[in-house]
């Protein structure tokens, strides 16, 4: 941030400027090492409700990734963790970002570790975020800390983003569909339906139908409206509940084929944060812990609750996690595996790029499937609403030729 100042110096000239720093307490302590003596220090720039507006901003994922990357970059060039922080501070355009890692700084000058400034900001910085960068500090190697959380965070983002992306175009399309059924339903058939039934031609079956559900709309179209946003009000305050979101996990998982595509998008979530964390030398009650509370589903959530309590009770992971027929029996072999040999860590990794791998084929093959499904979908409806309509005019035509 740009401060503007007047001083004195030495000799008692006075002395006006601007200084950028992360915060005042820093500009305050630059101008006091150059041996000024300050009169008034300000924000060059006010602080105006669109700058406010502004902090709301959201930190991305993607967001984390690059300052990890950065992060890794100058602990490998033995930059001091303060430095780093009032660097990145300067240089971040994210203004709720930048307002964090300001935050950061002054923790960090007063004494604090880096996990725990950085967990004084957890709509940032997860639970396991903060945990692997703790690990780091334990095993001086923050640096190699920061690598992993910056791949581990790419691989999650490219997996989840493909997942969402590709119901994008699906969603577009179905909506833009609707819109244009709605607009043909309180619009357009109307006023052809009175011309039709002015003839005096008599109308097909087919035809009737789309009529009696045009004068449906319009005659209770606004009710329909109405009672579809209670029950979505009701539905989402419902989700929001402990039972609600626990049904709803459980109905996500239980979707045919959507259902495995969900199972293994959670599954290369917890093999991946777990090698993460156990590669790091993370113990094994504490990575559950995190990744159960960064796993997404309430379902899996439970299971590797439960699986804390077995561990800690003397089981190990794989004798906890093979009571779950959500739990696939490869899965469980391959932690038993790792369990005797010692390589756990290394197998859940080699585990976790397994599903990554088949989260981004099952999605491949959802949206080679979703595509032609659509367009017969969409033609057969419009197809059938337009024959309901053209077909009357038609015979009107030729009768009156005749």
């Amino acid at each position: 941030m740009l401060y503007n100042y007047k001083a004195l110096e030495q000799g008692g000239a006075q002395k006006s400027g601007s200084i950028e720093a992360v915060s005042l307490e820093v500009a305050i302590d630059s101008l006091q090492k150059r041996g000024l003596i300050i009169a008034a220090i300000d924000p060059a720039e006010k602080e105006t409700w669109l700058s406010k507006l502004s902090l709301g901003e959201k930190v991305t994922t993607k967001d984390v990734v690059i300052l990890s990357r950065q992060m890794a970059t100058l602990f490998n060039a033995s930059v001091s963790a303060l430095k780093i922080f009032s660097l990145l501070a300067s240089e971040a355009e994210n203004q709720h970002l930048r307002r964090s890692l300001i935050e950061i700084t002054d923790d960090l000058q007063a004494g604090s570790s880096i996990s725990k400034a950085l967990g004084k900001h957890p709509e940032i910085f997860s639970d396991f975020y903060v945990n692997m960068v703790k690990s780091g500090e334990e095993t001086g190697k923050l640096n190699e800390t920061f690598e992993y959380l910056a791949d581990h965070l790419d691989r999650n983002y490219e997996v989840v983003s493909k997942a969402k992306n590709a119901l994008i175009y699906p969603a577009f399309v179905i909506a833009v569909f609707i819109a244009v059924m709605i607009l043909m339903f309180t619009v357009i058939i109307p006023k052809i339906s009175v011309i039709l039934l002015d003839s005096g031609q008599p109308v097909p079956f087919y035809t009737a139908v789309v009529f009696a559900f045009s004068n449906f709309i319009l005659s209770y179209g606004i009710l329909i409206l109405a009672a579809l946003l209670v029950f979505g009000f009701f539905f989402f305050r419902f989700l929001r509940t402990e039972e609600g979101s626990h049904t709803f996990a459980r109905f996500k998982l239980s979707v045919p084929y959507l259902g495995t595509l969900y199972k293994k998008l959670y599954l290369s979530v917890i093999t991946d944060n777990l090698s993460t964390m156990i590669i790091s030398g993370i113990p094994m009650v504490r990575s559950l812990e995190v990744t159960a509370n960064v796993v997404g589903n309430d379902v899996y959530r439970n299971m590797l609750e439960d699986s804390v309590a077995a561990v800690k009770g003397g089981s190990s992971l794989s004798q906890s996690l093979s009571q779950y027929e959500e739990m696939p029996a490869m899965l469980i072999q391959m932690v038993k595996v790792g369990e005797e040999t010692g390589e756990l860590g290394s197998i859940l990794k080699t585990m976790a790029r397994f599903y990554q791998r088949e989260v981004v084929n099952a999605v491949d093959t959802l949206v080679g499937l979703i595509e032609p499904v659509m367009i017969v979908a969409l033609g057969l409806g419009v197809g059938t609403l337009l024959a309901s309509v053209l077909i009357p005019i038609y015979n009107i035509a030729n009768s009156a030729g005749a």
